[in-house]
């Protein structure tokens, strides 16, 4: 399965994965302050485990950041 995460092209081996498989796949272990939004659509962090991607779906992994 080919995804765009962050403007960049990455292949996974499976065929059906979910927002938090491939987050642990991709490498992000950091989980806290981070949203992912696919397709334009911000998905709760609740149902990550459960929401399945699609062939070139778009992804967006947005990191909170501190300062002022």
């Amino acid at each position: 399965m080919e995804l765009h995460i962050n403007n960049q092209k990455f292949h996974f081996e499976q065929l059906q994965i979910s927002i938090q498989t491939m987050l642990d796949l991709h490498g992000t272990t950091q989980q806290k302050g981070i949203a992912v939004a696919v397709n334009a659509t911000v998905i709760a962090k609740a149902d990550w485990g459960t929401y399945l991607l699609s062939e070139a779906d778009d992804i967006l992994i947005i990191t909170a950041t501190q300062g002022g």
